[in-house]
């Protein structure tokens, strides 16, 4: 008898078929994830952007000394070449000094605008001596005039100390005492050429003439102190100087009635502010009594 073997059979394993799903809902995000992505980019950015601001400002702050220097290097010149005379610092709108003009936010006013009274070497009498009339802004300065409903930018944003040859109005305001004005280079000697500022950055609601204005309080009652013009604080509530060496510095203002916002209008000056170190501080380097 003849047996027949068989073979095994080998059984396919049944493979379980799937709906397909489309490639593009594959690769999508949910709804959850893609919410997920957002609040991490968010969180990111809440970290990173007031490091960028802060380092925006410190740039800001690097430019602003390196205008004040340059321009404090022309009014050495100045002085070098017209016998120690200082430059005139002029208070009024249309005369000849170290630059021409009241600035304010007048639309009619043509010296909000008008680099001639930075350049022209007619009335502006540092013009020879600086390169650029960029260097009388600080580059953190965004104040602006409306004119035609157009916003235009401000041509200058830099004092120079009242004590520096000009018309004493308002250093002996307070104690009543009278103080050195400096016409020539020479005369600073006695107080020291390293402590008496030359330019500042003055505060854009504050600005008008070409000068600023400091009531000293040496021997004053501390509530007696004033303000009288504001210094600028838009460098993280600090601001630029330079002195009669040649030298400038950022200062950082303590007082929060010094820090006052800008607010591109007009403020009100010559306002009492007893106790305050930051007038204090101007007032040692602004002029001494005669």
């Amino acid at each position: 008898m003849v047996r027949t073997i068989l073979a095994p059979m080998t059984l396919k394993p049944t493979i379980p078929r799937y709906h397909r799903v489309p490639a593009a809902l594959v690769k999508a995000f949910t709804l959850i994830e893609l919410l997920v992505v957002i609040a991490i980019i968010a969180i990111l950015a809440s970290m990173l952007l007031p490091a960028l601001a802060k380092a925006k400002t410190k740039a800001h702050g690097v430019l602003c000394l390196s205008n004040q220097k340059q321009l404090t290097l022309g009014w050495l010149m100045y002085a070098d070449d017209h016998a120690d005379q200082l430059v005139w610092n002029d208070l009024t709108a249309e005369g000849s000094g170290w630059v021409r003009g009241i600035l304010d936010y007048t639309a009619g006013n043509r010296h909000n605008t008008n680099v001639a009274g930075l350049t022209d070497p007619n009335y502006a009498k540092l013009a020879p001596y600086t390169q650029s009339p960029g260097i009388y802004k600080c580059p953190a300065d965004r104040s602006y005039v409306t004119i035609g409903g157009r916003r235009h930018a401000r041509v200058r944003s830099l004092s120079m100390s009242q004590a520096m040859n000009s018309r004493n109005d308002w250093l002996g305001y307070l104690t009543k005492k009278t103080y050195r004005v400096f016409r020539k280079l020479s005369d600073i000697g006695p107080m020291g050429h390293s402590r008496a500022f030359v330019f500042i950055d003055e505060h854009p609601d504050s600005i008008n003439f070409g000068d600023v204005a400091v009531a000293m309080n040496d021997g004053l009652p501390p509530e007696r102190i004033h303000i009288i013009d504001y210094p600028a604080s838009t460098h993280n509530g600090a601001g630029g100087l330079s002195f009669a060496d040649g030298h400038a510095e950022v200062h950082k203002w303590v007082d929060p009635r010094t820090r006052l916002p800008w607010k591109n209008q007009s403020m009100a000056l010559v306002v009492a502010s007893p106790r305050n170190l930051d007038m204090v501080y101007l007032s040692e380097r602004s002029s001494i009594p005669e």
